[in-house]
């Protein structure tokens, strides 16, 4: 059952329970007998194969679930994850380009998702070889989501364990794919689309003119999003593909620098923090800047530079708390740049 499958029985059945159920009826209608769906046992291993990575499952319509990527036709039902989820809070920016990139290429993409990193954007890539490993060892300090074609507990290629590695201590590693599942051709413009589905612009440095960079741009383009390219010489086919995509209308980069003037450097870009464990209930005592972000908020939607102005603090100093009490469900972010305490929202 594809995604596209997935949700018109959710739209027709309104839950998954019916949805399985029907299953066996519309496998018979097109010539399938003895169809039978994922069993629950296969459900349970695999939960407990991510168990014991450490992996978390974030499902479609969860407070967690990045709304630029839930706006997509074809949004991932459900995703695993390793890592800072707190990263998907932050605003996201996808850098892509070339397996065999050249030295030119690969020290533009370094300094290009370093430079973006600092001014408070988190670089989102597919963990390919070249351009896409560049990009997240440069942004791993300030925050980098990794997209694999595979599972989570699988590293594709395999000369990047040691960086997958760290990406899933210091960064995030999402894929839609299952627990063990080895990436296959097929899966991987379904991870691209991920990737351009995440990030608020997509910025190609170097692709050839038909190369997977394209299809994640072009992915980009079908979801609204902005897109970015660094041009070449026309001598270099790894250039080819970057300079049509300037030719047909994405923005010429020249550094980080033409990227901000467009999207601008994120207002309050939160330091990456440590997901506490257990969330602490909303009737538990809090005390130092959380109690006091708390008392500032009700019911009532506060707008974000409002609730810094009677804070009388920095956004850099707020956002990391800020960041943990929506992440415990106790603040919620609305439309808007509004913010709401929902514990109050809920019982008031």
């Amino acid at each position: 059952m594809g995604i596209v499958t997935y949700w018109r029985l959710m739209a027709e059945h309104r839950c998954a329970r019916g949805a399985l159920a029907a299953l066996p009826d519309i496998a018979r209608a097109a010539g399938i007998e003895n169809y039978v769906p994922c069993p629950p046992e296969a459900a349970r291993a695999e939960m407990a194969a991510a168990a014991r990575l450490g992996a978390r499952l974030l499902a479609h319509g969860d407070p967690l679930y990045p709304s630029d990527l839930a706006a997509l036709p074809d949004a991932p039902p459900l995703l695993w994850m390793r890592g800072r989820a707190a990263l998907l809070r932050r605003p996201l920016l996808a850098v892509v380009g070339a397996r065999n990139a050249s030295s030119l290429g690969l020290r533009m993409a370094r300094r290009m998702a370093a430079d973006l990193s600092e001014a408070g954007w988190v670089v989102v890539s597919g963990l390919a070889r070249g351009i896409d490993a560049q990009a997240h060892e440069a942004a791993l300090g300030g925050g980098t989501i990794a997209v694999t074609a595979g599972g989570v507990d699988v590293t594709y290629p395999p000369e990047n364990a040691k960086l997958s590695d760290r990406i899933a201590h210091d960064g995030l590693i999402l894929s839609e794919q299952p627990m063990g599942l080895a990436p296959q051709g097929r899966h991987f413009p379904a991870r691209n689309r991920i990737v351009a589905g995440l990030a608020r612009a997509t910025i190609v440095v170097e692709a050839a003119p038909r190369s997977g960079s394209l299809i994640t741009a072009r992915a980009a383009l079908e979801a609204g999003r902005e897109v970015m390219a660094v041009p070449g010489h026309p001598f270099d086919a790894r250039a080819g593909g970057c300079n049509a995509l300037i030719r047909d209308g994405a923005t010429l980069l020249r550094g980080a620098r033409d990227v901000l003037d467009i999207l601008g450097t994120p207002a309050a870009a939160a330091p990456i923090i440590a997901e506490r464990p257990t969330p602490r209930p909303p009737d538990a005592p809090v005390e130092g800047l959380e109690g006091r972000i708390l008392s500032a908020l009700s019911a009532a939607p506060l707008a974000e530079d409002q609730l810094l102005r009677d804070l009388g603090l920095p956004a850099a100093q707020v956002a990391p708390t800020l960041v943990d009490l929506e992440l415990s469900g106790r603040v919620e972010r609305q439309p808007g740049g509004l913010l709401v305490r929902r514990d109050l929202a809920r019982t008031g």
